[in-house]
Formats: C-alpha cells, sequence, structure tokens
C-alpha cells in the first residue's frame, strides 16, 4: 500500500482550495494530506487545509527560508509548492531536498528570467517567441515619450509594474480629462494621462513600469507541466473572451508556450499568457507558479495538481493528454467555509499550530468554474 503524501501550499490564493480539493481526489486514489499556511487567519485555504499554521510577519526572505525548512521537517512535508518568496526558496533545494521535501517549484535560474518582466520580454524574444513592443519608464518625461510614440502608431497605452503578479498595478492610458464619468458605475482600469504625469511628478520614489499597447483578447492562458528533463508534459489552452472562457489545443498558442517552459526549464506547473497584438499572438507574461485558474482543466478530465505532484515524488506521469475538451463556460462565486474564529494575524506563539478545520456558518466566496451553454 502506498504511503500517504505531505503536501503544503504557502500563502497562496483562495482560488487554491480547488487545487487541493483535486488533490483529494486525485486518480491514483492515493491518500493526501494538505499543510496550509497564510499571513491571514481567515483565508479559506487554511479552513479546507487538514493542518494549517499561521505565517509570522516581517520575516526576511532568507528568515522565511528557516522558516520553511522547520515547517517541513515538523509536519513531514513531502512535497511543497511555494508562492511567497519562491526565488529565495528554490535557491534552497538542496536543503529541502535533504530533509525529505521536494519544491514544486522552477529551479532559481528560470524563476529570476521571469521575476523581471523586461528582462522575460528581452529572453523570450531571443528564442524567436514574439513581444509586443514595450518601453521601461521610470519618470513622468520617459512615461509620455511612451505614451506618444505607442499612440503615433495607432495603439492605446496601459502600463503595469515590471515586476509582480496577476493584474496587479494595471491601468490603460486616455487623454480623456477627469470627470463624473470616471465617477460612475464600477472602478474603471482607465486613468487620464495627465493625472498619472502629476503624480509621478509628484513622487518621491521612481516607479518601474512597462509602457506598452494595450493587447486585444482573446487572452489564451497556457498551463504547462515540464519535467525537471525539461520535456513538456502537459500544455493546454484556457481561453478568455469576456465572460466567455474556453479550452484550445491550437498550436499559436501552444507552440510559443512549449519553447518557453522547454527553453528556460519551467519545471513542474506554470501559466504562460498570451494576447493577440493584431493579427499575432504575443506573450502577454509568464508565472512560475500554478495558475489559480488551474483546476478549471478538470473540465477537460486533467487532473494538473496530481500529475504535477507525481512529476515531484519521482512517479513521471508521462505526456497528459485531454480526453476531451469541455464547453465553454464562465466564472462564478459561491460560499466557502472560514475558519469559526478570527486568529489576530500578529502572533507570539509562532510555533502554535492551527487547529484543523471545523464546519463553520462564515464563508468566503471563491471562484469557481461553472459550464454554460454555447451560444
Amino acid at each position: 500500500m502506498l504511503s500517504r503524501v505531505r503536501v503544503w501550499l504557502n500563502r497562496t490564493y483562495a482560488e487554491n482550495v480547488f487545487f487541493m480539493d483535486q488533490l483529494r481526489r486525485n486518480p491514483s486514489d492515493r491518500a493526501v494530506e494538505i499543510h496550509a499556511t497564510h499571513g491571514d487567519a481567515d483565508s479559506p485555504v487554511l479552513a479546507a487545509a487538514d493542518t494549517a499554521d499561521l505565517e509570522p510577519e516581517g520575516l526576511s526572505p532568507a528568515a522565511y527560508v528557516e522558516f520553511a525548512l522547520d515547517q517541513c521537517q515538523r509536519r513531514g512535508i513531502d512535497v511543497f509548492v511555494p508562492r511567497l518568496h519562491q526565488s529565495a526558496i528554490v535557491a534552497h533545494r538542496a536543503d529541502f531536498s535533504a530533509i525529505g521535501t521536494a519544491l514544486l517549484a522552477p529551479p532559481p535560474e528560470a524563476v529570476a528570467v521571469f521575476e523581471d518582466k523586461v528582462v522575460a520580454y528581452e529572453a523570450v524574444q531571443a528564442i524567436g517567441v514574439p513581444v509586443p513592443p514595450w518601453f521601461r519608464v521610470r519618470t513622468a518625461d520617459e512615461l509620455v515619450t511612451a505614451v506618444e510614440k505607442l499612440e503615433a502608431d495607432g495603439h492605446k497605452a496601459c502600463f503595469k509594474p515590471a515586476s509582480g503578479a496577476g493584474g496587479v498595478g494595471f491601468r490603460v492610458v486616455t487623454r480623456a480629462p477627469f470627470s463624473l464619468t470616471h465617477l460612475t458605475g464600477f472602478p474603471s482600469p482607465y486613468v487620464p494621462l495627465d493625472l498619472v504625469v502629476q503624480a509621478l511628478e509628484q513622487a518621491e520614489e521612481a516607479v518601474d513600469w512597462l509602457v506598452m499597447p494595450r493587447l486585444e483578447q482573446p487572452e489564451v492562458s497556457v498551463d504547462t507541466l515540464t519535467g525537471p528533463d525539461n520535456r513538456v508534459r502537459l500544455a493546454i489552452g484556457r481561453t478568455k473572451n469576456g465572460r466567455r472562457r474556453g479550452f484550445t489545443l491550437d498550436e499559436r498558442w501552444l507552440e510559443p508556450a512549449r519553447m518557453i517552459a522547454e527553453g528556460f526549464g519551467l519545471h513542474y506547473l506554470s501559466n504562460i499568457q498570451f494576447r493577440m497584438f493584431g493579427d499575432q499572438p504575443v506573450l502577454m507574461d509568464v508565472n512560475t507558479r500554478p495558475a489559480g485558474g488551474l483546476h478549471q482543466l478538470s473540465l477537460c478530465g486533467v487532473n494538473a495538481p496530481w500529475a504535477a505532484v507525481q512529476l515531484a515524488l519521482g512517479e513521471d506521469p508521462g505526456v497528459v493528454e485531454p480526453p476531451f475538451l469541455g464547453q465553454d463556460y464562465t466564472v462564478v462565486s459561491g460560499p466557502r467555509q472560514v475558519r469559526p474564529v478570527t486568529i489576530p494575524q500578529q502572533r507570539i506563539e509562532e510555533s502554535a499550530p492551527l487547529l484543523p478545520a471545523v464546519p463553520a456558518p462564515a464563508v468566503e466566496a471563491v471562484e469557481a468554474a461553472a459550464s454554460v451553454l454555447p451560444l
């Protein structure tokens, strides 16, 4: 009888409660116990886990590595899926391996390339993957110059931090003056150029932004699973066009994703995002971690989290082909339990674990995939 597998997810997204669900419902019928840590006592991942700890706040990356090593040793972790301080953690892969913990994350060289979007764009362009025009800006004058160049070519300009995850900090530049239009309805990503320039001129420190044309839909996120031998085991695209989402195996998206995953050694789970620039797919972003929406591949009959854990354990699942492509779907919110008692985030007894999750009336809305009929 195969032994149980202990998996740890640190300070991860709420949506990864579905990642945890899939590990427990693995097709190998293997017993899985999940440990979770977070800085927010009300994170639903803590309630969804078998065991949980609050993370101490204010740790340096080096101190966090020591905290992580202690967690792995005390909890008997077989596979650690790091999100917070990923780059510092993967630099100590040998230390984790020495205590019997496999890291489900790429090597430090691959993580370093994609921490900075400018470095990433230069690197992928060098291997033949198309990227959009881009400008790195740190001052108001550089921003105005970049916006004017893009507008002269007929593009709307947008900007986002040169380093960061998800859509945090993404804005679209407009020439429209600030007015009641900006104060009606829901908050918009559109910001008047003059207000951005004013904010930069008044800022006490320089920004580090990537300015580029606003790319068009569809957006395609390719989830990849790559082995330590740099061979891709799984590549499936998730499409997004407005509310409508779906799946694709179109090589226009999958081929450049494989080139990136194999060329840079993006071992285990990564998410590589593309959008359209004119009539050409171009790279938008690369995440060296499992995507929050990875569980949506279950609509194609694929359990990507479990295949990744198998690979990390040295139990190669081989090439994972979807038995079918699920129908189009949308994403809705649903309730998910949180712990019955809110515990202060700052806690002196850092070594004292939270108790295993118990049913509670409190809930938090977490996105869930729900299929819809095609148009």
